[in-house]
């Protein structure tokens, strides 16, 4: 009995140990290319770097089994998170509302938002929407396509900072923390309050939700919340201080990606871990985390203010100019903001049959001021985005494969 108990145990602490990403192979691959990535791994720590690259390997039923690497990853180390935030918030919008089961209330129902709290924001109409009202399928598209701010405030208030952080804790992303809404200066008491909204069908109301208030708090503590040198406050005055970021957003890497896997691949976890979301909605987020902003009609994005690459950074860098490859298409959601890129992606060959899951986050913010909008996006972040997008592509082009995937899932037309 002692022997089969210990080798149980022994084998319980193999199978733990495996489920730990490689921290090796990454930084064996970059170190290839100095050319590429030589400033970045000469200041890993200047720039914040962390990267999770996931490989997937299909069994004889296409199911998708997965294979972690990462570099400087560090729940523990923190990083503001921006935009990324927008993809959960999304998810769960649309979960309250299947939720709910009331009869003709859909995320095509007209979306009317009041405003009864300092700071708060009244949206009745959305210029961008055919019919030039809101909806919740109108600010999911806007949030997917460009990451629009403005519609991820109105799914935040929907959704309200105590049901969002219980959905964190629901589905085990204990590293995360959702408390405000972004680029309005949204803080303290602000955040707790959520606005009264109204769904219409027509002209009958269908739901009313009041305003909301959160009493809670969501403390986390991690290294590196308070830094820099200075920041520049409301009136665009200097302050030299370290910035403190330990009353924002928390969305680590490895939360990122977990819930990337769970949308994107919901038939590896069990029926009542996966999101609460009908197959048109799957379809739904697919569709319009791939598409490219100038080829959606309704909102519609015309260059050269938009482009196809414009929230396409791992591979592309979110380059203007670039020259998109008909056979690759990348479902994501990006992030920018105080000098942090974060790019969460699941790439896709379907003419090589290739797809790999790819996280990551870079910083580059040479004076150290925060709020000042000096940063090195475009000559530090996006380059170094790109370069590693295609590095793990080009790798994943020569991996052999046993089963090749069949991706018609993820094949749509736009």
């Amino acid at each position: 009995m002692k022997y089969f108990y210990t080798l149980f145990l022994l084998m319980a602490i193999l199978f733990a140990s495996a489920q730990q990403p490689d921290t090796v192979f990454l930084k064996n691959l970059l170190e290839t290319h100095p050319e590429l990535f030589s400033h970045i791994l000469s200041h890993p720590a200047h720039n914040e770097v962390q990267i999770l690259y996931t490989q997937i390997d299909r069994d004889e039923n296409n199911i998708p089994h997965f294979t972690s690497y990462s570099y400087r990853l560090n729940a523990n180390h923190y990083f503001y998170p921006a935009s990324t935030v927008k993809l959960p918030t999304a998810i769960f919008a649309m979960e309250k509302l299947n939720e709910l089961k009331i009869p003709g209330l859909t995320i095509q129902s007209v979306m009317k938002t009041d405003s009864s709290f300092a700071g708060e924001t009244k949206m009745l109409k959305d210029s961008l929407a055919k019919n030039s009202l809101p909806s919740m399928e109108q600010y999911i598209k806007e949030i997917l396509l460009v990451s629009d701010n403005f519609a991820y405030n109105r799914l935040y208030e929907f959704v309200g900072r105590a049901e969002i952080n219980d959905k964190l804790k629901k589905y085990n992303l204990n590293n995360t923390r959702i408390i405000d809404r972004l680029a309005i200066g949204d803080a303290g008491e602000g955040t707790r309050h959520t606005n009264a909204i109204d769904f219409y069908n027509g002209n009958k109301l269908v739901y009313h939700q009041p305003a909301q208030y959160d009493q809670r708090d969501y403390p986390i503590h991690l290294d590196n919340m308070i830094v820099g040198k200075g920041y520049m406050d409301r009136n665009d005055k200097l302050v030299m201080k370290p910035f403190d970021f330990s009353d924002k957003n928390v969305y680590t890497i490895s939360d990122q990606q977990s819930v990337l896997k769970r949308l994107l691949f919901p038939e590896v976890y069990p029926e009542n871990d996966r999101f609460n979301l009908t197959q048109e909605q799957y379809k739904f987020i697919y569709h319009y985390m791939s598409m490219f902003p100038t080829e959606s009609k309704h909102p519609t994005y015309k260059q050269p203010e938009y482009f196809p690459a414009y929230c396409k950074w791992l591979f592309y860098g979110g380059d203007s100019t670039a020259v998109m490859e008909p056979h690759i298409r990348i479902f994501n959601k990006i992030g920018d903001s105080y000098g942090f890129d974060i790019d969460n992606a699941y790439i896709v060959d379907f003419k090589n049959k290739v797809e790999f899951i790819i996280t990551a986050v870079v910083q580059s913010n040479d004076d150290e001021i925060y709020n000042d909008n000096k940063y090195e996006y475009k000559t530090v972040c996006l380059p170094f985005m790109k370069n590693l997008g295609r590095l793990i592509y080009q790798y994943e082009l020569t991996r052999p494969k046993k089963h090749l995937p069949d991706l018609s899932k993820f094949k749509f037309r736009y």
